[in-house]
């Protein structure tokens, strides 16, 4: 790739050596309805994971411009219209959000594939309708929000309400850009909290676009209505300095987090130093895909591929440990190497690719860290292992075996496309070392007996169990961790509750005939 131009004041990118490189539109921060500078006139570099070149140059929010948004969140919710409107008049104002996600698909795909590695034509056909999709839900659900009566005891009449948390802080990670905005804004915005967005400093670019279709719509003549300024800010910087701001505020109600455990950490301790504020997490994982002697082998194989390489195994839920009965292991190792060597890794942006580059550098090397211990510590690599491509974070799809529970590559979170196979004999064994890990976000399970799935199903203690499927994901259905996986529900009716506060009215009745 070739000079990137000027790419701070929002120009597009030039390309080379046939890569296609998006136009970079919004490069500022987005506080109270506007693109703005920060305070500091800092800016840092986002770059291409396809190259490694610098895509744009980013405003780089801190403290004071995190405090700026804030306080025009905290404006928007005291004395704006989005708290107060009926649940009606948001959701439709959220379905207008919902139709220019629609209309700007490829666009905002492109952004995702250039700045996070992610498969164009995925980004095209699942992220960007599931985010439309998201918004859709919760539209649905922001006239549905009520409380109840109560029959309480002596001469009182009791009911509560179900009221907006307030000021909602949301930090996203980088595997999802897309999908992660919208799993926690739609249903904050559902609930009519006002929000402040520290979107992930690799991957800064598709949340910006939001902020600007939000800014869109402002107004809309046919429903009067729209998204007022200060309901949505978008602060893009580094964790220690804009996170860190955003996780301590003392005007800031609740923070949404999906990340690592260790950052998590750190922001549940914020939250306590500073205004005990509520707080919820999507964390790590280490799940487990358990296949019977009884599946079919060449779907069980498929799945596996799928659990653990899908988005270069950039994904929390990926099925990194993947356990096979002994009586079909011998078969599925030789398959499973073969799919694996048929996985084309390449230009994401290229229909014909299954997998993209890490996300950036940093990554690239922590997951060639990760395959050098496991090698060092026992573990055989039948396939992959090593960098691809002549520049680039490109990574084989990677299988070891021998692979012993106690090993690092069996215990931590990689976050990479690593496959991790071992045996197993009994149901029994196989709940064991399923269960064998801090985690607890998902596992999979691959069998044609009924009994098992549902005997393994309730004993492996994770929030999501897929039986013969894996990554169906739905609105409808309650996401989140056992464990050290974190706290708290995506998606599902039930993740309203995180920003919903609950107030209970009572009233004396003195002269009521019922008492």
């Amino acid at each position: 790739m070739g000079s990137t131009g000027d790419c701070g004041n929002g120009k597009a990118a030039a390309g080379g050596g046939g890569l296609v490189v998006p136009e970079i539109k919004f490069t500022k921060l987005f506080i109270n309805g506007e693109f703005v500078d920060a305070a500091s006139g800092k800016t840092f570099k986002t770059r291409d994971p396809r190259t490694g070149d610098v895509l744009a140059h980013i405003a780089e929010a801190d403290k004071a411009d995190v405090d700026l948004a804030v306080k025009a969140a905290r404006e928007a919710f005291e004395h704006g219209k989005w708290p107060r409107m009926s649940g009606y008049e948001r959701s439709r104002v959220m379905n207008k959000l919902a139709d220019l996600v629609e209309q700007h698909a490829d666009e905002l795909a492109a952004l995702d594939g250039a700045d996070a590695g992610k498969l164009l034509t995925l980004g095209k056909i699942i992220d960007m309708p599931a985010a439309a999709q998201m918004m859709r839900y919760y539209a649905g659900a922001a006239d549905k929000i009520h409380g109840e009566s109560l029959r309480v005891a002596g001469k009182y009449q009791g009911y509560t309400l179900r009221e907006p948390i307030g000021v909602v802080g949301v930090i996203i990670p980088w595997n999802f850009p897309t999908m992660m905005f919208f799993l926690k804004v739609s249903p904050a915005l559902a609930a009519g909290c006002t929000i402040v967005v520290k979107p992930a400093e690799q991957t800064p670019l598709s949340a910006l676009y939001y902020a600007h279709l939000a800014k869109l719509c402002t107004f809309d003549i046919i429903i009067q209505a729209g998204v007022p300024d200060g309901v949505i800010n978008v602060v893009p910087g580094f964790g220690p300095t804009a996170g860190a701001a955003l996780s301590s505020h003392m005007d800031v109600d609740s923070v949404a987090f999906t990340g690592s455990a260790e950052i998590g950490r750190a922001i549940m301790e914020s939250a306590a130093r500073s205004n005990l504020k509520n707080v919820s997490l999507e964390l790590g994982g280490k799940s487990p895909m358990i296949v019977f002697d009884d599946a079919d082998v060449d779907m069980a194989v498929s799945l596996s591929s799928l659990a653990v390489f899908f988005n270069k195994g950039e994904i929390c839920v990926a099925g990194s440990r993947v356990y096979v009965q002994e009586g079909i292991y011998d078969e599925f190792v030789k398959k499973a190497v073969e799919a694996a060597k048929n996985w084309k890794v390449g230009d994401p942006f290229d229909a014909a690719t299954n997998m993209g580059p890490q996300v950036d550098k940093v990554q690239f090397e922590r997951v060639l860290k990760y395959i050098e211990i496991g090698k060092n510590e026992g573990a055989t690599l039948l396939t992959g292992g090593k960098p691809t491509g002549d520049k680039g974070y490109y990574i084989e799809p990677t299988i070891f075996v021998d692979v012993k529970e106690e090993m690092t590559i069996a215990q931590e979170e990689i976050f990479g496309p690593v496959m991790s196979l071992m045996k197993f004999k009994t149901v029994e064994e196989a709940i064991e070392k399923a269960n064998c890990t801090k985690y607890g976000l998902a596992a999979g399970i691959v069998t044609k007996n009924l009994n098992i799935a549902n005997m393994v199903s309730r004993s492996v203690r994770a929030g999501t169990v897929w039986v013969n499927c894996y990554f169906a994901f739905d609105p409808d259905a309650p996401f989140g961790g056992y464990k050290m996986s974190g706290f708290g529900r995506d998606q599902g009716m039930v993740a309203m509750d995180k920003y919903l506060q609950v107030k209970t009215v009572i009233t004396a009745v003195p002269d009521s005939p019922w008492y």
